[in-house]
């Protein structure tokens, strides 16, 4: 191995390190048993042409209807990102987390489309797969989007049904000839059905009726779901030199808590974790986001490195 595919290695490695590891989910399993998911992501997604990303995770609990602030953040700077670079992206969502994610995508800087199916439109979501398939979609990215469990229907960490909730958007995910790529944090999301048969039951709490069965190319294994789209900017930073410039303007803890609090303050998200309308992510603050985003960003961009 050439010094310079050495240290892109390690990069991506470290770059893992900070975003895939248990933050009290029980999921280090899930984790150790998906070595590399990351850095596999993000070389399959450097090649990307067209990108359509998929997120949007609604809680309902007692008085709270809303949107959760995990995943439309890390989609709309991942998706903004990536139309910078020159890679078309959209985003597909259904109704109750529409408005999040168009809030999202204007405060991280706009340029991304955004198809939005109702919950129950079966003829509008396969018209939106003919549409992703008709544009050349290259890639679908699922990011913390709550995906099918073993008796067919969503259901959150609680183990809730959420279909009134939530579009069977795994048939959009699946649907056409594109790379799969899915970041998830529970067990629960898209993607999931990638690792070993039974390993969400065993591990996760609820894992025997939460654990989605939809399977994709890559997983990303996160903390938190927005970390893993983080993470894949700050891969993408690494393997594309050309991007890296651009990248670095989408990657940084400003911009995070600028999205944050958009779609908590214009839309009435809330964190998943808490229930509460504040811009949190998981339970974390700022404090803890943070540092975390910018020190993607040094591994990722500093000056010098190949």
């Amino acid at each position: 191995m050439s010094p310079r595919k050495s240290e892109s290695v390690q990069r991506i490695a470290a770059i893992e390190a900070l975003v895939c590891r248990d933050v009290g989910r029980k999921t280090q399993e899930l984790i150790t048993a998906n070595p590399g998911g990351l850095g596999d992501a993000a070389r399959a997604l450097s090649r990307a042409t067209c990108v359509g990303l998929i997120t949007g995770f609604f809680v309902p609990r007692g008085e709270v209807a809303a949107p959760e602030t995990d995943g439309p953040v890390g989609t709309a700077l991942l998706a903004a990102a990536l139309a910078a670079c020159g890679v078309p992206a959209r985003i597909a969502v259904d109704t109750p987390c529409a408005e999040a994610v168009r809030v999202a995508v204007e405060a991280a800087g706009g340029g991304v489309a955004v198809d939005e199916v109702g919950v129950d439109d079966r003829t509008g979501l396969d018209r939106l797969l003919s549409a992703w398939q008709r544009l050349g979609i290259s890639h679908a990215i699922a990011i913390e989007r709550c995906g099918r469990s073993g008796d067919g229907r969503p259901r959150n960490m609680r183990g809730v049904d959420v279909s009134p909730w939530t579009a069977p958007l795994d048939d959009l995910f699946l649907g056409g000839p594109w790379v799969k790529l899915a970041v998830g944090d529970g067990g629960n999301e898209i993607g999931m059905g990638k690792l070993p048969a039974g390993l969400i039951a065993r591990t996760v709490p609820n894992g025997a009726e939460i654990a989605c069965v939809t399977s994709c190319d890559h997983l990303v294994v996160a903390g938190v779901s927005n970390w893993g789209a983080y993470g894949l900017l700050a891969a993408l930073a690494v393997l594309r030199t050309d991007w890296r410039p651009t990248i670095a303007k989408f990657l940084t803890a400003e911009r995070d808590l600028t999205v944050t609090r958009a779609i908590v303050e214009k839309a009435g998200a809330v964190d998943g974790v808490t229930a509460r309308g504040e811009a949190t992510v998981d339970g974390f603050g700022p404090e803890v986001h943070g540092p975390l985003i910018d020190e993607l960003g040094r591994i990722a961009c500093r000056e010098g490195a190949d």
